[in-house]
């Protein structure tokens, strides 16, 4: 009995340090690290951008127009009226792959797309992984502002309400210029 208990005291203890553990992103904590795939197969982490404000949009290609209207304010506010430096930010896209129905070839197609629209990197996260250690919700658009040292400032789950897009856009500013 002591030697079962032993074993499976043993095999729990390896199965946490295996895998990772759901680390919610919160508004404060250190957002937790990943490693993802482009279209090409070349991995990528939030260290790809280091010293850059990162927003990252973690979307479920069902939803993948939800924050058209938040996205295009902050590409107007870099590339029109500079009001954003791209030197120190850098806003791209994740594709939760596991939250849809759709087939690879028509999410690659939407990611393709969405690179063309924004000047942008598109991830992908077939198994998930954001789910577990993010703890972002299925079937959704999940938006994170990080800052240069990888600090949640802002998580926004659906959609971002109209009125809190500019407010957001002087978040990012601000984050920039620290």
């Amino acid at each position: 009995m002591k030697k079962l208990i032993m074993i499976s005291l043993v095999l729990s203890f390896a199965m946490m340090t295996v895998y990772p553990q759901n680390m919610k992103v919160e508004v404060g904590n250190k957002v937790p690290e990943w490693v993802l795939p482009d279209a090409s197969g070349q991995d990528h982490s939030m260290d790809t951008w280091k010293g850059k404000v990162l927003q990252i949009n973690y979307v479920d290609p069902d939803e993948e127009d939800l924050n058209d209207h938040f996205n295009d304010e902050v590409d107007k506010a870099t590339d029109i009226d500079k009001r954003i430096d791209s030197n120190y930010f850098k806003g791209f896209g994740i594709v939760d792959s596991k939250s849809t129905w759709k087939p690879n070839g028509i999410i690659k197609m939407i990611a393709k797309r969405k690179e063309k629209k924004y000047g942008t990197t598109i991830l992908f996260d077939t198994e998930g992984l954001l789910h577990d250690i993010w703890g972002a919700p299925m079937d959704s658009y999940t938006i994170v502002i990080a800052d240069k040292e990888r600090i949640c400032r802002a998580v926004y789950t659906g959609r971002v309400p109209d009125d809190e897009v500019e407010d957001l856009i002087q978040l990012i500013i601000k984050l920039t210029k620290e």
